[in-house]
């Protein structure tokens, strides 16, 4: 990532902007897209909303818990996702680190041939605005990686400035460049997104109502809960089996969406790990509600009928992974937990 946008390692993001200048212009470059925002929302989310009320699903989608996996955390992972008995990883790929790109081949293939991988393609500001720059770097990504990997996830959390998106118009062209190679030269490739990060379906109405040649092969979101407790606890009266809900009515009444949901993030921010958790201490929980919130998510989603596929997000992580590797690596409750209800989904 090149200034003014920072990567923040402890919690595996982009650091929140901090130049408010820049972002004040860069938004007002984009007055015209958040119009369009605001109306295909106003005018999209009451007839989603409707249709969630009145329609009538017959047969529940076939359901798969994955697990988020990094390089950067290391070769105890390979190890874990074989104890826990995981057969579906998501792998980030950060454009920005092109001169790694086989090192991050080689970390798949250790995981073995019998693992479906989704690679999500995660954005920077210098990609974004150079299209002819993106085309070049994902080819050469799609070459590598294709022989592993036919599911890949394009952008990620794009409804958040730090991660380099202003608009979700910016979001679209950028898709459509991709989408456009992958058609050329690449056609048995799936293409995922929009990838929007928690419940703002405003930015997810925009996604899928639009005038861009773009069509998402699976959904991608990333429904996080983490500021609001329980998974059945409500924001603007809607649980999270109510999410899942809406957000399939959304899909369903798209052309240029599949109804195959990927929930691609989910986690819970715990106690006592700053600077690595995500979120202040505020939204941070214990590692026993940590188990039993994972629990009670992954059994939502999967009881809903409508996700395809759950990420957990993820494996190692000392802010909100199932492992902390602080001090060697120690398996918190939710790693069991993770696993009790993987064996669930299994049988």
């Amino acid at each position: 990532m090149k200034p003014p946008f920072f990567w923040d390692g402890y919690s595996d993001q982009p650091h929140v902007l901090k130049d408010k200048a820049y972002k004040k212009r860069m938004r007002a470059l984009q007055w015209k897209e958040y119009l369009k925002t605001f109306f295909t929302a106003l005018f999209i989310l009451p007839v989603a909303f409707l249709h969630m009320k009145f329609r009538t699903q017959k047969v529940a989608k076939a359901f798969d818990l994955g697990l988020c996996v990094n390089l950067d955390k290391g070769e105890e992972q390979i190890a874990l996702v074989e104890e826990l008995g995981v057969k579906h990883l998501l792998c980030r790929f950060p454009l920005w680190e092109m001169q790694n790109i086989e090192a991050y081949v080689a970390f798949l293939k250790r995981f073995g041939e019998d693992k479906h991988c989704v690679l999500c393609i995660m954005q920077d500001r210098e990609h974004i605005e150079d299209l002819e720059l993106s085309a070049l770097h994902v080819k050469r990504v799609f070459e590598l990686f294709s022989p592993l990997v036919s599911e890949f996830q394009i952008g990620n959390a794009i409804n958040r400035a730090k991660w380099g998106f202003f608009s979700v118009g910016e979001y679209l062209r950028f898709y459509a460049c991709i989408q456009a190679l992958r058609d050329k030269e690449f056609p048995k490739l799936s293409l995922l997104g929009p990838s929007i990060i928690d419940f703002e379906y405003h930015y997810t109405a925009r996604a899928l109502f639009n005038g861009f040649n773009v069509r998402f092969d699976k959904h991608t979101s990333l429904l996080y809960v983490d500021r609001r407790g329980a998974p059945s606890n409500t924001q603007l009266g809607f649980n999270t089996l109510d999410k899942i809900n809406l957000l399939s009515s959304l899909c369903a009444l798209s052309s240029k969406s599949s109804d195959d949901i990927y929930i691609t993030e989910v986690n819970w921010p715990l106690s006592n790990t700053a600077p690595y958790a995500p979120t202040s201490e505020k939204e941070c929980v214990s590692e026993s509600d940590y188990a039993t919130f994972l629990k009670a998510y992954i059994r939502t989603a999967k009881e809903s009928g409508k996700v395809r596929k759950l990420f957990w997000h993820q494996l190692i992580a000392p802010g909100y992974g199932l492992v902390d590797n602080r001090e060697g690596i120690r398996k918190r409750e939710g790693f069991y937990a993770f696993k009790e209800v993987l064996h669930e989904t299994i049988h």
